[in-house]
């Protein structure tokens, strides 16, 4: 397999090549970026929900969206956005000049700060489930936090760890009156927990070979999956480095060590496109 060969795993357009770049920066694995985000707005950067504030390549509302330029805006070249969010004492964001608000919700149809942001979120999320469950945390355990917040997930995987057959309704009533097809199959079955995990990382796993042009990706990174076995191919680019001499190169440069092994695919994707 050639470096070429695995940027063609994906078509290689701006937003396939944005989320890239947010995976070799912060670390979060590239499959599940690439397949949140043909979940959430089918790769459309410019998406927006009828029924929320919902908005951009990874539809953030507009709190979540300014709570997380705040947390990390800065480190990202957008120091001037994060210092111009506020938090009331409820906890509440806000922006005080109406036109730096719009300004700054506007970012997030730019795929490349809008899958920085994504990935700086799950980057928060990841952390916190770890601390919570002491184990490594994959894709479909970071959806759960994006769909059930992380309150949500933690619930969620501990009824997973204690007892994977139990019907997941029953949890999350909420949920489930606003999700039934999620919560529920078509014949009016309960799920389990068992069996809306498994979807939810095959839902993921399915996005993201879709925007990556019907061809196949590393499998979706998961607890005790979290270096595939691309990472031990040989890969040749106009035949000169090896992948392991690629990513010697790579962790020299980087400040950002260690990442999981998808984000190494990340960085191979950008440096065949030139990025």
């Amino acid at each position: 397999m050639t470096i070429g060969s695995l940027s063609s795993l994906h078509a290689t357009g701006p937003v396939q090549s944005a989320i890239a770049a947010a995976a070799r920066r912060t670390g979060i694995d590239f499959t599940y970026l690439l397949g949140q985000a043909q979940v959430e707005s089918s790769l459309r950067p410019d998406a927006r929900a009828a029924t929320s504030s919902a908005a951009g390549l990874y539809q953030f509302i507009d709190q979540s969206w300014l709570g997380t330029v705040k947390r990390h805006g800065a480190e990202h070249g957008l120091g001037w956005a994060a210092d111009a969010i506020g938090q009331t004492a409820s906890g509440r964001f806000y922006v005080s000049d109406p036109g730096t608000r719009a300004q700054i919700l506007k970012l997030r149809d730019d795929p490349r700060v809008a899958s920085l942001m994504a990935a700086a979120h799950a980057a928060d999320n990841k952390a916190e489930l770890e601390a919570r469950f002491g184990r490594e945390m994959g894709g479909a355990d970071l959806y759960m936090a994006h769909f059930l917040g992380l309150g949500g997930a933690q619930k969620f995987l501990a009824a997973l760890d204690a007892d994977p057959g139990r019907a997941a309704a029953p949890l999350f009533p909420a949920a489930a009156a606003a999700n039934r097809g999620v919560f529920f199959g078509s014949d009016g079955r309960p799920r389990s927990v068992a069996e809306i995990y498994d979807r939810f990382a095959a839902k993921l796993q399915r996005g993201a070979e879709i925007a990556a042009g019907g061809k196949p990706l590393p499998p979706l990174a998961e607890p005790g999956n979290s270096a595939p076995a691309f990472r031990h191919a040989v890969v040749r680019h106009e035949g000169t480095a090896t992948l392991d001499q690629l990513l010697a190169q790579e962790d020299r440069a980087s400040l950002l060590r260690p990442r999981p092994e998808t984000a190494r695919l990340a960085y191979l994707m950008l440096a065949s496109m030139g990025g």
